[in-house]
């Protein structure tokens, strides 16, 4: 587990993606990974059924240089985009997926950053009276992940 993964668990958590079992979990691997310091152990020692304190949490990602998002915020939501778009990039996630959730999530209007996705999400809706295949607007879904995750 790396800084940037166990950040991506964290954004997830925010928009409902992961538990909180998923980010003690994820401090868990941090330990293992060598990546060590003391919010980051009491978080690790949280109770995965029972979650943890929100400012153990906060604290933990201050050690790591991380920034903390309230859950419902814009940058909470960009967070969880920016993972979700990760997700997609690695093949974790498909395109139309991931425009599903943006479209659930962000809305059109709500988050600047996801309304490229959101539109998109309407184009695969429209495949049958439209002359563009599902392969092109996952090739557009593609290079909107790839500028969102740059």
């Amino acid at each position: 587990m790396t800084v940037e993964e166990f950040g991506d668990v964290v954004a997830l958590w925010s928009v409902q993606e992961k538990s909180a079992g998923d980010v003690v979990l994820a401090a868990c691997d941090l330990l293992v990974a060598g990546v060590d310091g003391p919010a980051v152990s009491r978080l690790a020692a949280a109770s995965v059924r029972e979650g943890f304190d929100m400012h153990v949490l906060e604290e933990a990602l201050r050690e790591l240089g991380l920034e903390h998002h309230d859950h419902g915020t814009e940058a909470g939501k960009e967070a969880g985009l920016r993972a979700m778009a990760r997700r997609t990039l690695s093949g974790e996630l498909a395109p139309r997926d991931l425009t599903r959730w943006v479209h659930r999530t962000c809305g059109h209007d709500r988050i600047a950053l996801a309304a490229e996705l959101a539109l998109l999400d309407d184009v695969y809706d429209s495949l049958g009276v439209t002359t563009l295949s599902e392969a092109d607007v996952d090739a557009d879904v593609m290079a909107e992940v790839r500028r969102i995750t740059r």
